[in-house]
Formats: structure tokens, sequence, C-alpha cells
């Protein structure tokens, strides 16, 4: 039995007449880039999420990018984040020539402890950039309440947390702005890279519109009155809105969402919440078979929906454990081995530190297989392994 961490082709069959349909009908129409598609995802996931706005982009890496400088984080600013996540979370916040500042993560829901939070705040201080870890969603009144009391900005890292629930709110509607990745793999993903930001903010809002297309168009104009004070907008005198594009404000970048990509994603998104339900089943299956063994389950909150992009286990021979994972035709891997701080890319922007939890949780975590698609059987195989290789 070969059984993947991830199993893209299995989610693909499941709905496979409709996601091609929606592909063959974009290819069919010859309008490729920024089309109907995107207007109406944009509408769907905002709804979704239950915020405002939400502005489409290349990738969860460009999202963040985007919404930092939409936000107005600048050279020299500090943005405070986890030291264990994905490298593009730090990378976006040097990119615009701010600094990352680490905050070690909590040992119950591996995502950034706010306790830790107000230590770190200096007058440099412009945002907080909490990650909804593994599907997770973290600790967010507590993090608003800070960002409240020191007059700061607050972005979600929700790239593996679409549909992630906090307190009743979903993730994308819990700070300032949000940004979200749908890579293949993530719990809604397209067939290629994509990305969006979401918020409540107009400004922001039109501001990110504006930076994905080169600071051109009718957003970067209004961006660029906001930003010069400016409330009134007279676009007939300061814009040809039949040639929107070649009217730059703002200094941007390219970074367009897809139209395949998003007609694909309209389809997937009807699925997401039967998605989510099947990997929660998943991970309580795991959970209630490895109760009284050597494992650490991922801990499930009264407050919040984990959605479970990932289902993590830690455990003191965690190297042992995967190869014998590996051995079994089981794919595992952990989610991640290198905290940010330790990142030769990293080390000459980040001031040094201890971060003991991100340093452990690197060392004795990883993931296996939890995909909608996963059948018991499966399932019962990979808890056979864990259980036989984990005493």
């Amino acid at each position: 039995m070969k059984i993947n961490l991830m199993d893209i082709k299995r989610q693909h069959q499941e709905h496979a007449d409709e996601y091609e349909q929606a592909a063959l009908d974009v290819l069919r129409s010859g309008n490729y880039i920024m089309g109907e598609n995107v207007k109406a995802f944009e509408k769907e996931f905002a709804e979704y999420c239950g915020v405002k706005y939400a502005v489409s982009c290349g990738n969860g890496t460009d999202a963040l990018h985007i919404a930092l400088r939409a936000m107005g984080v600048k050279p020299g600013d500090e943005v405070i984040t986890t030291p264990f996540t994905f490298f593009a979370t730090a990378e976006a916040v040097a990119s615009v020539g701010a600094v990352p500042v680490f905050v070690d993560v909590s040992p119950d829901s591996y995502c950034i402890d706010p306790s830790k939070i107000e230590e770190v705040i200096t007058p440099k201080t412009k945002a907080i950039l909490p990650v909804h870890f593994y599907g997770q969603p973290a600790e967010m009144d507590k993090i608003n309440e800070i960002a409240k009391k020191h007059g700061l900005l607050v972005l979600e890292d929700s790239a593996q947390a679409s549909g992630s629930v906090y307190k009743g709110k979903k993730t994308g509607n819990l700070g300032d702005a949000a940004c979200f990745s749908f890579f293949p793999t993530k719990t809604l993903g397209c067939d290629g890279d994509g990305g969006m930001i979401t918020t409540n903010n107009l400004e922001i809002a039109e501001a990110a519109r504006a930076i994905r297309v080169h600071g051109s168009g009718l957003s970067g104009l209004n961006t660029y009155n906001y930003l010069k004070g400016q409330k009134i907008l007279d676009e007939k005198k300061d814009i040809d809105l039949e040639q929107p594009k070649y009217y730059n404000f703002l200094v941007g970048q390219n970074s367009r969402l897809d139209e395949l990509q998003a007609a694909i994603l309209r389809k997937k998104l009807l699925h997401l919440d039967d998605f989510i339900k099947r990997r929660r089943e998943h991970a309580a299956y795991y959970s209630k078979a490895l109760e009284g063994t050597s494992y650490v389950v991922p801990k499930e909150f009264d407050d919040r929906v984990n959605t479970y992009y990932l289902y993590v286990l830690r455990h003191e021979n965690a190297a042992e454990i995967k190869k014998a994972l590996k051995e079994n035709g089981i794919g595992t891997g952990t989610y991640y081995p290198v905290p940010l701080n330790e990142q030769k890319a990293l080390t000459d922007i980040v001031a040094a530190g201890d971060y003991p939890v991100s340093k452990k949780m690197a060392e004795q975590t990883f993931a296996i297989p939890v995909f909608p698609e996963l059948t018991k059987e499966e399932q019962d195989f990979v808890i056979d392994v864990l259980k036989k290789s984990g005493k």
C-alpha cells in the first residue's frame, strides 16, 4: 500500500467533470486574464470569509508582499511574526524593506504566543503578522487587543487556513487584512498558483488592487489621491477610463490570478466545507486511535475550527518514526525543519534570539496523510505503523 501525504490527483478525480468543464469554458472564451471568473471568485470568496473586499493575485507570497505594502509597511519598520512557519512569511516582510521580529509559538497551538508579543514591541513596530498554522487559527482576540493598545496593524497569514474559524468568524476576517494561498495542496487549492488578500478596509483593498497591476488604473488613482490627502476624485480629469492600465500612480508589480485558476477555484469553493468536514473526521479518527500512546496529537480548542491542512504529530523519536512510515509507503514530512531565525537568508536581517518551543517543534513534529479522499483502510494502516514504530 502506498499512501501519499497529499493526493492532488485523487481530489481532482472526485469532481473532475466540474473542474475540466470550467477550464474548457475559459480556454474557449479567449479571455484569460482578469476576466469575469476572477471578479466572481473575488466576490464569492469575500462572502465566504464574511469580508467586504477580496483582491486576488498570483500566489500567497505575493499576497503577503502586496498586503504589507498596501497597509503602509515601509523600509525600517518592524513586523512581529513567528519563526515556526514557511519562509514566505518573513521573506515578504524583508522584501518590503521591513525587519521580521520573531516571537516563539505556543506548544498547544503551534501559533504565535500572544503572551510574548508585548516584550518585543518598539517604536519601530508597525504590524503583527500571526500565522494560522496547519489550519489552526491563532489566538486573535489577544493579538488584536495588543495591536489596538499599541496602535499596530494586524495582518493574518491565512495561507494554510482557508475555511478555519475563530470564535464564529472565519479567518480572513480577524484583522486589518489577511492573505491566502491557493497552492494545489492547500485546503482550497487551484491547479497552479493563486493568492488572495481579504479586508474590510477600502483603502487597503484599493491599494492592493493597484499594486498587483503596476500601480495603475482607477484603484491606483484612488490610492494616490488617498495618500496625498485628496479625498475628492475626478476620474474624467485625471484618467482615461478606456485606457486605465497606461496611467500609473504607484510603483507596483505584476501579480494577477489567471482566469483559468479562478474558474477552477469557484468550483472547488462550492466543495470546501465538505473537504474540511472530511479532514476533521480523519483528524478525529487519528486522535482517538492514538489516545494513550506516546504521540502528542493536535489540540482541539472549543472556540476554534481547525481545518487540518496538515495533521501533525509530535514525538521524541520523530526521525525514526518518519523513517518507518516511509519504509511502509506512507507519505510524511516535517513542516518546518528549520526555524526562520536559523535560515541563512535572514541571519543578516533578524536579531539573534532563542525560540525553544519552535526549535523543539521543528525537531519533533511530522505530518501524516489527512487529505479528504483518504479511506478508513488507509488510515488504519497508518495507525498500525505508528503504533508499532512509536513504542
